[in-house]
Parts: structure tokens; sequence; C-alpha cells
């Protein structure tokens, strides 16, 4: 996950700002799949939003990501928000369609952008983390890498 988000860096997509710490989750919608590892990074994006999403999966791809969303992956990095932008752009939707309903982006978010407010709801990522069912549940294994 780390070198994934360093290739951000080396390959000139963008410069990172801060990484969350590292939590485990009950894998979503994959019965029976190892628990997985989750962070959140804040970047400043050096390439338009479909060129960073492009980079993202040619990363993915480059470390190995064989399965697809249903299936257990070695490493999955999603574009979550793109500074205050909304709508559809050709295959990415802002922000990320499903990022309030899952704990295992709205706590390492809330970790390292407790200021962060959804740009289609204007809701506050506390707020977004308040509104989680009790079934939400992650689990901080690491401290923060930067930030």
């Amino acid at each position: 996950m780390l070198a994934g988000l360093r290739a951000l860096e080396t390959t000139g997509a963008a410069r990172l700002r801060a990484i969350s710490s590292l939590y485990e989750s009950e894998a979503d919608g994959i019965a029976g799949a190892p628990r997985f590892i989750n962070a959140v990074a804040e970047v400043e994006p050096l390439l338009p939003p479909v060129d960073l999403l492009d980079r993202l999966k040619a990363i993915e791809a480059d470390m190995g990501r064989t399965g697809g969303h249903q299936q257990s992956r070695e490493i999955d990095l999603d574009l979550v928000s793109y500074d205050t932008r909304t709508g559809v752009f050709g295959p990415l939707i802002l922000p990320h369609p499903r990022f309030h309903q899952r704990a295992y982006v709205l706590i390492p978010l809330r970790e390292i952008a407790p200021e962060f407010v959804c740009p289609r709801t204007g809701t506050t990522v506390g707020e977004l983390v308040a509104a989680l069912g009790p079934g939400s549940r992650v689990e901080r294994v690491s401290g923060r890498a930067i930030g």
C-alpha cells in the first residue's frame, strides 16, 4: 500500500501530504476473504482527475492487482475526492459514490483531514463517521506513516 502511494510521487502523479494510520477491516462484500488493511492519503494532485485515476489503475496493475471488485486483491487505490469537484468525469464519479458508507475510508480520513467536508452534501467527516451503522468497524493497527 505504501509502495503504491510512493509510486504516485515517483511517477509525477501527485505529492504526498499525509498518510493515515493503517486500519484493519472486514473485506467489504467479499465472503470468506482475509481482513483488509486500509489507509487514506492526502495528496496534492499533479494531474487532472481522470488522468490521476488512470495512473492509480496503472500502479495497481504494476503491483500485481489481478482481482476485481468482488475478489481479494493485492492493492486497491481509489480516488475518493478531488478538491471540490462533483459529478461524473468519464469513468470517475466525484466524490466516490460510496465513501460515506465506509468506515475504513471515513475513520482514516478523519484522522488526517478532520476539517474535510463532502463537496456534494456539505457534510463534515465527523458527521459522516457519527452516521455510520453499528456494524461499521475498523481497528487501528499502526501509527501514522507521514503527516
